[in-house]
Order: structure tokens, then C-alpha cells, then sequence
């Protein structure tokens, strides 16, 4: 069996076997859409962290264990086992999303005002104590949490540690070692976990719930090169990071933004995924596979057009947005009564060890300007009236699809004759077009 390693963890083997506008939401580009993708909530406001963990091992669960660098000595208070679910509904509510218009019939000349919005809605093998050290390595606590075995364990050297996991059951990668000893110079510790199968089966969970911690530490950043360790090609990321103040950006790596608010033929509602595989991949080499694309920003009090409600008070909670019980330092846009002072930035990265050879590092901005990757279908009015209005607009449609398969084209690298053809180029007779069409042979 082929285990597969962690976006921003090291999994480790635990037995000798061996992730403003009107117009109606249609599909969303969530995380499911990628493979080996992981998925981390941050929430931070100063030196406060929760992070959250989104467990997609797949595998037997004796085989399963994680290893965290972390920046301080965690208590058993500090740590919490949430529910996928809610990690879940954040992905939905922020996903890039496809919403479609639909054309009037240019022969009714109907009148109206636009509405703001449309919202569619058995425990740890360890043999020392905790204040024995040997190898260096001391097991500065060990807890047992819901389904999990914890230990939080300090080391002197990464060879010592190496061996320490080793000795205890653990099969480490290639090339760990190196990895581990920058994180011990830097004075972090190690959270590591396993399922403890007879506390699971009295919980009656037949999967591994996300693991929460909460820290205090001036570094904002987020561990991901030990996840790289012996992995199997580039893999995909999810931060989603929920601040008080605005933005979350990196500072190590250019933070850009995907492109946006593009016209796509219609056809595209039952290639989204395909499409948005396609496009995120050709911004990946675009960008050379070194920068981190923001796919979502906005006031969690809202959203336009929603792929999903925004999170619920006591959803937040859960994921450890706890300054909500404090007074709002500025007025939030109320929704349902509930004003959730809190700003989501959703970023995507597909990264390996050669083009991201630091820890991610990130820094909250004061920017709280409304960002998401949504994209627009324009499905055609198919009349057959003959009024002088239907003529200008068949030959107005003809030139808006053309111009629409060669964004999509230019957007995916895909064959714009192959485009053409599944859309299906309305047809305008030459009797049809101006005067000034006909003389120059104009499409």
C-alpha cells in the first residue's frame, strides 16, 4: 500500500505495512475538484492562532500518523477535534463559482430596475517519561483527544529524533532528517498524532475528524516542507484565513489574483471542472509555479452571488474565531440579524519542494476590497421573430461567441476550433448584415 504524504504535514507510517451582480449561481470549483489537495483554516488576529487541519488520509488507520511542527509546548486545552463539516460549508461559500445570465427577447422592450443582489442560495508506544531525554528527544506531553494519541515532543538534533521515531514504530522518508533539524534550530516543537482505534470505535466516527490548535506566537506562517518530503508530484493547497482586520496575503511568495469575471460560451456549464482544472493549470506555469493565487476575499457578512450561506456564528466559533463575543471596532453590513466581524481570504496552491523551498509566511492587510473567481455564461435568446431589434442582436451574438471561445481558449490552452464547434456559431445570413459588412466582407 502507497501512503500519501500530507500538503503541510509530514504522515508518517505506524506499522511494519506500508487532499455584486444579478445572476443565478450554477457550479462551484471547490477543493474536491483536485487530488492529493489538503485544506487549513487559519484564523489569526495578533499573535493568536487557531489552525485547523483537514485530515484526507486514505488508508488503513493503523497506518496512520502525523507530525506538525509547531512554536510552542501545546496544553491539552489548546487542542480540539472539530467537524469536517464546517470545513466543508467554508469551502463552498468561497469556491470560484459559474453564474449565467440569460438574453431578453431583443423584440420586447421591457423596462426594470435591477435588484442589489440575487442570494441563491491503543495509545502511543512511547517507553520514556515525559522528563527522561533520550536522544536528545523529551516528550514534553502526551494526551489522548477524541480519536487521537498526542505527543508534543522537543528535540536537540534531527538524527536523534530520526531515530527516536524510528525505535517507536514510525517509518520516516528519505530526506526528513534535514527538514527536521531546520525546524529544531528555529526552536519548534513536534505535535504528533495517531488514531487510537478503540477510542474511535466508541466515538462511532469511521473517518478522522479535523484537528484544531491554538498558539500564541509572532509568526504567522504555516509549515509545508516536511509535506514535501518524499511526496509524489506537485500537490494542492487550500488556505482559507479567517482575520478581523482584512486580506491575508504571503510575504515570501507573490500573492496574485486569478483571473476573473470572464464571458464563457454556455456549453462550459457542463465542463466546469475541466474548465477550471484547465485554467488554474495554465496560470500555474504562467507564473512558474511560484506564487500563491487568491481565489476569494470578502466581509463573511455576505456574499454576491453565494455558492453557500455565509458560516453561522456558531460555525465560527468551532473554528476558533474567538474575538466574535467582543465589541465590533467598526460597523458590519448585518445578515440574519448576526454580524460576523470577519474577513475571509481563500488561497490556492499547487506547489512542490524545487519551487517553494520555504514555509509559507503570511502578513493580515488592511485591504478589505470584495475579490472572487466567478465567471459568466450568457445563454442566447433563441427567438425566431424578425424585427429589425433581432437582426442587430444575431449579428451583436455571433461576434459576443467568437469573442467568448477565444477568451476560453486564451484562458486553457484548448483547441479554439474544437470551441467553436460545441458552441455552435449562430449563423447570420448575409441579407442580415450592414451595408458597410457587406462591402469590406466583414464577419
Amino acid at each position: 500500500m502507497k501512503l500519501r504524504f500530507y500538503t503541510l504535514l509530514l504522515l508518517l507510517s505506524f506499522s511494519s505495512t506500508s487532499y455584486s451582480f444579478c445572476g443565478f449561481y450554477v457550479a462551484k470549483a471547490d477543493a474536491k475538484l483536485f487530488n492529493q489537495a489538503s485544506q487549513v483554516v487559519l484564523v489569526r488576529h495578533d499573535d493568536r492562532t487557531v489552525m485547523t487541519m483537514a485530515n484526507d488520509f486514505k488508508g488503513e488507520l493503523t497506518e496512520f500518523a502525523v507530525v506538525i511542527p509547531v512554536p510552542v509546548v501545546l496544553q491539552e486545552e489548546q487542542i480540539h477535534i472539530s467537524d469536517k463539516k464546517i470545513i466543508d460549508h467554508l469551502d463552498a461559500y468561497t469556491a470560484p463559482r459559474l453564474v449565467e445570465y440569460f438574453d431578453d427577447n431583443p423584440c420586447r422592450r421591457i423596462m426594470y430596475e435591477m435588484a442589489d443582489s440575487m442570494v441563491l442560495s491503543a495509545p502511543m508506544a512511547a517507553k520514556e517519561s515525559k522528563s527522561k531525554k533520550t536522544l536528545g528527544v523529551t516528550i514534553e506531553a502526551e494526551y489522548t483527544i477524541g480519536e487521537y494519541d498526542i505527543l508534543i515532543l522537543s528535540a536537540k538534533e534531527s538524527g536523534g529524533l530520526e531515530i527516536w521515531l524510528r525505535k517507536n514504530g514510525y517509518r520516516v522518508p528519505d530526506g526528513a532528517s534535514q527538514v527536521l533539524g531546520s525546524y529544531i534550530k528555529t526552536n519548534m516543537r513536534f505535535f504528533v498524532a495517531k488514531v487510537n482505534l478503540t477510542e474511535q470505535s466508541k466515538l462511532g466516527f469511521n473517518y478522522l475528524r479535523p484537528i484544531s490548535i491554538a498558539y500564541e506566537s509572532p509568526k504567522f506562517m504555516l509549515p509545508i516542507r516536511l509535506g514535501m518530503v518524499n511526496a509524489d508530484g506537485a500537490q494542492e493547497l487550500f488556505i482559507y484565513a479567517l482575520t478581523r482586520n482584512g486580506r491575508v496575503e504571503t510575504t515570501n511568495y507573490r500573492t496574485i489574483k486569478l483571473p476573473t469575471d470572464m464571458n464563457l460560451p454556455p456549453y462550459i456549464k457542463q465542463e466546469f471542472a475541466d474548465f477550471y482544472r484547465a485554467m488554474f493549470t495554465k496560470q500555474v506555469e504562467k507564473n512558474n509555479m511560484k506564487t500563491v493565487f487568491l481565489e476569494y476575499a470578502w466581509d463573511m457578512n455576505w456574499c454576491d452571488p453565494c455558492a453557500a450561506d455565509p458560516l453561522s456564528i456558531k460555525e465560527l466559533r468551532e473554528l476558533g474565531v474567538f474575538w466574535l463575543n467582543e465589541p465590533s471596532p467598526t460597523k458590519r453590513r448585518i445578515w440574519r440579524s448576526q454580524s460576523r466581524d470577519v474577513f475571509v481570504s481563500r488561497l490556492h496552491i499547487r506547489y512542490d519542494a524545487h519551487h517553494f523551498p520555504e514555509d509559507l509566511v503570511f502578513q493580515e492587510t488592511s485591504d478589505r476590497t470584495n475579490f472572487q473567481g466567478r465567471y459568466v455564461l450568457r445563454h442566447p435568446w433563441t427567438g425566431d421573430e424578425q424585427c429589425s431589434a433581432a437582426k442587430e442582436y444575431r449579428r451583436n451574438l455571433k461576434k459576443r461567441q467568437q469573442q467568448e471561445a477565444k477568451e476560453l481558449a486564451a484562458l486553457t490552452d484548448w483547441d479554439i476550433e474544437d470551441i467553436n464547434n460545441k458552441i455552435g456559431l449562430v449563423d447570420v445570413d448575409n441579407s442580415e448584415k450592414t451595408w458597410w459588412e457587406m462591402l469590406w466582407g466583414t464577419n
